[in-house]
């Protein structure tokens, strides 16, 4: 039986012989549905207060729900950003290898052709000091070849030149016959 503040101050009580004081029990009444009255008050404000509690903790509670969402997507963002970042590292590294790799056999390849190059040039060298060395021979020869016959000329002129011995004739005779020679 549920008794109201009101049911408590309307409630009267039959008189009998040696009964209570009439004015002390209602007194008595009318405090207690004022307790009673003041009793409910507080539990409706304090049913109010634990609504508003539980309405303040089912949004605390939403809010950690979404703060635990927005960490895991946040985590989950992380890891695949960083699988990412690891994916664009290796493919950077496989690409700068390969470049390497290509340049190396670039740079392999040029010098397969300077060393060609270089060794073309030092045959050449040698053709055309083969060729210098036999020039220089040949004008030796040729200048051997002069001199000896710039040295006979003058061995022929030297002894064209000489008088012979059978002809020697007196200074004073030759000379005279020389100026008469002259005069023809």
């Amino acid at each position: 039986m549920k008794v109201s503040p009101l049911d408590l101050r309307q409630l009267r009580f039959r008189t009998a012989f040696r009964g209570f004081e009439r004015a002390e029990v209602l007194a008595l009444m009318a405090e207690v549905a004022d307790d009673y009255e003041h009793a409910l008050r507080e539990v409706d404000q304090l049913r109010q207060e634990v609504s508003q509690m539980e309405a303040l903790v089912a949004q605390h509670r939403e809010h950690e729900h979404d703060l635990r969402n927005t960490l895991v997507t946040a985590h989950k963002l992380s890891d695949d950003l960083r699988a990412n970042a690891e994916t664009q590292a290796r493919q950077i590294i496989r690409d700068a290898e390969a470049r390497s790799e290509l340049l190396l056999q670039k740079t392999q390849a040029r010098l397969e052709d300077v060393q060609r190059e270089i060794d073309g040039m030092k045959l050449k060298r040698r053709e055309v000091e083969t060729s210098l060395e036999s020039t220089i021979g040949s004008l030796r020869n040729t200048l051997e070849f002069v001199r000896e016959q710039e040295q006979r000329e003058r061995d022929d002129r030297i002894l064209f030149h000489r008088p012979r011995q059978a002809e020697q004739q007196p200074v004073g005779i030759q000379a005279a016959e020389n100026a008469r020679a002259g005069e023809r």
